[in-house]
């Protein structure tokens, strides 16, 4: 399993209009075979932070979206905290 997380932080007047962007990409990749979850979403407290989640069923899965995923808009966001973390073990937290 491959999962995808961390966040972005860009101006807080931007935020929302970048999370709406991406919608489109969200949608698909929920959709495509092999993902376990994806999220792109604004952050419940910091007005600046948009938060990124992806869980991916394996490497070959997550290099076919790659393949065909296309994004929201292409600015740079101010600072990138995302990292990639490899498990081969998932089980129930509570």
């Amino acid at each position: 399993m491959i999962i995808i997380a961390g966040y972005t932080w860009t101006d807080a007047e931007k935020r929302d209009g970048s999370v709406e962007a991406f919608k489109s990409m969200v949608e698909r990749a929920r959709a495509y075979d092999g993902c376990v979850d994806f999220s792109i979403s604004a952050d419940a407290v910091d007005p600046e932070r948009v938060n990124l989640f992806e869980c991916w069923r394996d490497q070959a899965t997550l290099d076919a979206w790659r393949k065909v995923a296309r994004g929201g808009p292409r600015g740079k966001p101010r600072e990138v905290a995302v990292s990639l973390y490899r498990t081969n073990k998932s089980e129930k937290p509570f």
